[in-house]
């Protein structure tokens, strides 16, 4: 994280790490060395927002979970989303927030008014957190995704009680669950999602977490919405910006009614609220 590590040694860190798999240890000890990078983390805070990292972007179909976010600020839940401004051939959560006029944040402080004053905000990584940024930036030179990505997820810069959070790979469920007990995360959702992103599927789900404290996290089991399952082909960056705006001015297809329910009770069980109805008696994640 500072300025002056060696690349070389780096680049050697970042691929042993990706070869060798993060233990929960080491995702907590790296968000702490980059929690230190951010200015004001630790005086600034909003415990009663949800925190929704979205690293992952979209090029299938529109951003379902920003959708949710819009609706859970509607019903008096505050959403903070920080990620990446731009994802090579993906459409991200920063743009399609820009799309909708959301206010963009520049630092800590800023985001918290915007939370008291709107209910939402976005936060670029590379204004929250620069270092943590450049690492990031690396994936192309790379070739594939570092922990840093993960840690990214992880940091919650404002300390939100509740987090709604996403992952590509189903190791990494049980991974981050066990990092945000050990950061003293509250409660949090994590789940398998859509492209990576943290949305729900309509039509099947392959792995979320529930995570209440120091409690072992709980799987949920999700039935199929019997609608049309999720696009496979990708679409124009024009083509998701269309759809967007459909969703956003109240235009939701069956699918997207689906995913929108089952985001609402993510959302809102991170905000304190009761377990989704597909956690009844669910067995313990193993």
């Amino acid at each position: 994280m500072q300025p002056d590590a060696d690349p070389l040694q780096l680049g050697a860190l970042l691929m042993a790490q990706r070869m060798k798999g993060e233990t929960a240890e080491e995702l907590a000890g790296f968000v702490d060395a980059a929690r230190a990078a951010i200015v004001g983390f630790g005086e600034v805070a909003f415990p009663a927002a949800v925190d929704l990292p979205c690293y992952a972007g979209k090029r299938r179909a529109a951003p379902l979970h920003l959708a949710a976010a819009l609706d859970a600020r509607d019903r008096g839940i505050p959403v903070l989303i920080h990620g990446l401004a731009s994802i090579a051939g993906r459409w991200t959560a920063i743009e399609a927030l820009d799309a909708a006029g959301i206010t963009r944040a520049r630092t800590l402080a800023e985001a918290q008014a915007a939370l008291t004053r709107h209910g939402i905000v976005a936060m670029d990584i590379a204004d929250c957190c620069p270092p943590l940024a450049a690492l990031l930036a690396l994936r192309p030179r790379l070739g594939v995704r570092s922990f840093a990505h993960t840690v990214a997820r992880l940091l919650n810069p404002l300390r939100c009680d509740g987090q709604v959070n996403g992952f590509f790979h189903s190791p990494y469920g049980a991974k981050m669950a066990a990092a945000n007990r050990l950061l003293a995360q509250p409660r949090s959702l994590l789940l398998m999602g859509a492209e990576g992103e943290p949305e729900l599927y309509a039509d099947r789900q392959k792995l979320v977490l529930a995570q209440i404290g120091d409690d072992d996290p709980l799987a949920l089991r999700y039935p199929d919405a019997g609608a049309e399952p999720y696009p496979r082909a990708p679409s124009s960056p024009e083509e998701l910006q269309r759809q967007w705006r459909r969703i956003i001015a109240g235009e939701r297809s069956p699918r997207e009614q689906a995913v929108l329910r089952r985001m609402a009770q993510a959302l809102d069980f991170a905000a304190g609220g009761a377990l989704p109805f597909a956690a009844a008696d669910p067995p313990p994640c193993r």
